[in-house]
């Protein structure tokens, strides 16, 4: 696996605990149920979808986005404009990454296209999903098709393609933070369209942060839907943050550091992190790449489908692109 790839200090075992009330068994396998369900339904209606005007298409995939971040018995709460849904507008979207979950909440919000690994394209099912929902896809392992990926986003976004991209790169466990990876930003400065940061928090009834989302470090994909599946009184929370107009900034590092600037915000404020997990960096702080590894630690190929080649049922994996 590739040196360059990020990597988080995240684990199972010091962030994802659930200290509030559990759901029964019968009850985390009907949500598991009806979220399957969903997704064999996005299967079948995909096609005809796709041929809609963009306000109905759009409406439906929030529709059912938020019935699947739902039917895991997460409540979603919104704050922030997310703006006009007429006239299409290329907009990148940028978002910190914390679960699987990620991935159907920003869609439940901003429906637009995903950037996602390349390996997605061959799963079964939901790569033929994930290609016809016109997710673009990028080769982690070769640094080289990098260029070839910013083009492409660059491309969707002149089109008027809302693309969202997580640049962090990998899950981290919402008490502490990534840096943002630049190259993504790039493609917003090719294209001459605004940056769209929004910040995702998973929280408890009391406002404390949720551990029960968070996919982090060696956490199995099954373990990850079985933990939310039983989990109760998660609130998923999306901050649709001031976007960054076209032209305030001319450097790629400068668009990136604003943008994590923002997503952080007064997130230095919050509970400590978990014992074991570095304090977010406050946003006066120069972010800093991650050093590299030589492998991925936030996800193994025979742990978890979130980045790693997989034939386990995947609706539930994340885009985590290394920007």
């Amino acid at each position: 696996m590739s040196g360059w790839l990020p990597t988080s200090p995240c684990t199972p075992e010091a962030c994802a605990g659930h200290p509030g009330k559990s759901a029964s068994p019968a009850r985390a396998a009907f949500r598991l149920g009806t979220a399957l369900t969903l997704v064999l339904l996005a299967v079948a209606a995909t096609p005809p979808v796709r041929l809609l005007p963009d306000r109905p298409r759009r409406a439906l995939v929030r529709a059912w986005a938020a019935a699947l971040v739902r039917s895991m018995g997460v409540r979603i709460t919104v704050r922030g404009t997310a703006g006009s849904d007429g006239a299409p507008e290329g907009r990148l979207i940028v978002a910190n990454h914390i679960s699987w979950l990620d991935v159907p909440l920003v869609a439940a919000v901003l429906p637009g296209r995903m950037l996602a690994k390349s390996e997605i394209g061959g799963w079964p099912v939901l790569g033929r999903l994930a290609a016809r929902a016109g997710t673009l896809f990028i080769e982690r392992d070769r640094i080289r098709a990098l260029p070839r990926t910013v083009e492409a986003l660059a491309g969707a976004l002149r089109a008027g393609d809302r693309v969202t991209v997580f640049p962090e790169g990998s899950t981290w466990c919402g008490r502490a933070q990534g840096p943002f990876r630049r190259a993504a930003f790039q493609s917003a400065l090719d294209a001459r369209v605004p940056v769209q940061p929004v910040r995702i928090a998973y929280r408890l009834a009391d406002g404390e942060p949720a551990g029960a989302p968070a996919f982090v470090g060696e956490d199995p994909l099954t373990a990850s839907l079985w933990r939310i599946a039983r989990a109760r009184g998660i609130r998923a929370e999306v901050r649709l943050l001031p976007r960054i107009p076209p032209g305030r900034h001319s450097a790629r590092r400068d668009l990136a550091e604003a943008a994590w600037r923002a997503v952080l915000g007064d997130a230095a404020q919050e509970l400590p992190p978990p014992a074991g997990v570095p304090a977010r960096r406050r946003p006066g702080a120069a972010p800093d790449q991650p050093p590299a590894t030589d492998r991925d630690s936030a996800k193994r190929p025979a742990a978890s489908v979130h980045q790693c080649v997989s034939s386990s049922p995947a609706f539930a994996s994340s885009s985590r692109t290394p920007s």
